[in-house]
């Protein structure tokens, strides 16, 4: 009897100290209701939240229209994809935020980055 009491504190410590890291994750629409697409001022909107791990953020856009690439900080602000890169086109990309730091994406269709500015910058915190 003394062994499960001991199992139950032990599951019951742990349901305690997980449980907050999954009811705080949030989900992040890029762009809110206007999605990922150009003419949008994406720093802004990023500078408005407050990333964290744990948390996901997600690009939806047409398919076919735009795709998302994440690159490094050199090639956001150069808007370069740099090899090997493989693109997210499925119009509804959700990217989890795993680590803390910045993060860099941007869209590799056409000129839509460099000319438009069809890119944004997260920085995710540590729980």
């Amino acid at each position: 009897m003394a062994f499960y009491n001991h199992i139950m504190v032990i599951l019951t410590i742990s349901v305690v100290v997980l449980l907050p890291t999954v009811i705080i994750a949030t989900e992040y629409v890029v762009g809110d209701g206007s999605g990922w697409t150009i003419g949008y001022d994406y720093q802004a909107w990023a500078n408005t939240k407050q990333f964290k791990v744990g948390d996901t953020i997600v690009f939806n856009y047409p398919k076919g229209s735009h795709n998302v690439f994440k690159v490094n900080q050199s090639s956001f602000v150069d808007c370069v994809i740099p090899p090997p890169s493989e693109a997210y086109t499925s119009g509804h990309d959700v990217l989890a935020l795993s680590t803390p730091g910045k993060t860099w994406y941007i869209c590799g269709v056409g000129e839509h980055c460099s000319e438009y500015q069809q890119k944004v910058a997260i920085n995710t915190k540590a729980c």
